[in-house]
């Protein structure tokens, strides 16, 4: 007999109908990084949206996979502040279970997580949708 008790997927609107758990991390130095390529910002959950606010004075590249980074170049560009004048990217409504950040030496990353696991992004490629169009 089958299990009724499964885990919300991608497709669960529920998940995105309501509020975000919090998630926030600041004085990210996307310029030295935690992994090769850049500053990997992992999600608990997968995102109902998520913003990069760049505090320093270099631009911030921010990519949904390290190939995205790297190789295809499928990044987008958060520009750069002046003294005290920090630059955001505005809300983006994606499901993601990462974020790459490269580039600033002061990041934060604000983010409204569902429930649904960060498992649930992984494909063929790797997590994150890596390999996707557009992505990496």
């Amino acid at each position: 007999m089958g299990s009724w008790n499964t885990e919300p997927g991608l497709s669960h609107v529920g998940a995105y109908q309501v509020s975000g758990t919090p998630f926030a991390s600041g004085s990210i130095d996307g310029f030295h990084g935690n992994r090769p390529g850049g500053y990997e910002v992992v999600f608990p959950y997968v995102t109902r949206w998520f913003k990069v606010i760049n505090n320093g004075t270099t631009p911030c590249k921010v990519a949904f996979s390290v190939s995205g980074m790297t190789g295809s170049f499928n990044y987008f560009t958060v520009g750069k502040g002046a003294t005290d004048i920090p630059v955001d990217s505005g809300v983006y409504e994606l499901k993601v279970s990462s974020i790459w950040l490269s580039g600033s030496t002061n990041v934060d990353v604000v983010a409204g997580l569902t429930n649904i696991g960060s498992s649930r992004t992984a494909t063929s490629q790797g997590s994150n949708w890596s390999g996707s169009a557009g992505v990496g």
